[in-house]
């Protein structure tokens, strides 16, 4: 029950402060923080929660690397539906905390988007499904090529290290590919958003969309764990 309190804590973080800087700061007048701003709030989430739980559940916070993790034999199996639960309510939960905060400002009337992933007429910049599609998979592949790579135990970034790496990827993912998606690469994040959106919104649409951003991100995390194994040989499976 600890590493599944903390990957509910972990993910609870990672969608307040990653989907609250994009929906409270992003284009906030004036001194709207941007998408430089929303991509680092991402990657800090994860860089600072890796260091807070990361000890006891392993840091997930995303479905995908859950996945991932387990097809690259670093994760039983018998923990990965639970970690998967446990992290999608912590998001859930998260975006309700949004949501409450978002509809207390006085000239509130509705949601909007809400951080939603999407594409097509809801992609940032009218990207297609086919170009959401690719992104969503190839950069949570590199993620997952990452995150094996520096937390090897043989050869892998030097002890207390690996979660300034894996923070500071997510945040690059989200420089490239929030224009094309919003930037899912994880499951969990996009449900959490996409569930206020739909049941708050006067024009709902993220439910929608949300099975690209549960395919994609799985799809990417299994390919990335795939490529690392083809590189590393046995070392690859070294916890």
């Amino acid at each position: 029950m600890n590493k599944l309190l903390a990957e509910f804590i972990g993910t609870f973080w990672l969608v307040l402060g990653g989907c609250g800087s994009a929906v409270l700061a992003a284009a906030f007048p004036e001194h709207g923080i941007h998408f430089l701003g929303v991509s680092l709030a991402f990657g800090l989430t994860v860089l600072t929660m890796a260091y807070a739980v990361g000890g006891i559940s392993g840091g997930h916070f995303n479905p995908a690397v859950t996945v991932g993790l387990w097809f690259g034999g670093r994760f039983e199996t018998k923990n990965v539906a639970g970690y998967v639960v446990a992290q999608t309510i912590g998001a859930i939960v998260a975006a309700g905390v949004l949501y409450f905060i978002v509809s207390g400002k006085s000239d509130f009337t509705d949601v909007g988007g809400f951080a939603s992933n999407g594409f097509g007429e809801h992609s940032p910049g009218g990207f297609s499904m086919a170009a959401a599609l690719v992104t969503e998979i190839v950069m949570t592949a590199a993620f997952l090529f990452i995150i094996m790579a520096v937390t090897n135990a043989r050869n892998g970034a030097p002890a207390g290290f690996a979660p300034i790496a894996i923070g500071l990827a997510l945040t690059l993912i989200h420089l490239i590919s929030i224009p094309v998606t919003n930037t899912s690469v994880n499951p969990a994040r996009s449900t959490g958003v996409a569930m206020i959106q739909q049941f708050t919104s006067t024009q709902p649409w993220a439910l929608g969309q949300l099975w690209l951003f549960w395919v994609a991100p799985i799809v990417g995390a299994l390919i990335g764990v795939f490529l690392y194994k083809k590189t590393r040989g046995t070392s690859a499976l070294l916890k």
